[in-house]
Formats: C-alpha cells, sequence, structure tokens
C-alpha cells in the first residue's frame, strides 16, 4: 500500500467523521436552545 494513500484515507476519514459529530451536535444545540427559550420566555419552539 503506498505511503500518500494511506494519509490521504485517514485525513478523509477524520473529515468525515468530524463533520458528521459537527451536524450532530449542533442539531442536539439548537433543539437545547429552542427548549430552554420555550421555558424561559414562553417563545414558540417553531420560531
Amino acid at each position: 500500500m503506498n505511503i500518500g494513500y494511506l494519509i490521504l484515507t485517514i485525513f478523509g476519514g477524520a473529515v468525515g467523521a468530524l463533520s458528521t459529530l459537527y451536524i450532530i451536535v449542533s442539531l442536539f444545540g439548537t433543539i437545547g436552545y429552542k427548549i430552554y427559550r420555550k421555558i424561559k420566555f414562553g417563545i414558540s419552539v417553531y420560531k
């Protein structure tokens, strides 16, 4: 196996994992923020 191919595979896997992790964290962060605003200020969850 070529060493360049191995480095690109690791780098590509890391980029994919980090972008997936960011999407998951931001999804739950947004939901949590909307619930917080609903409880604290009575703002609609759908806005």
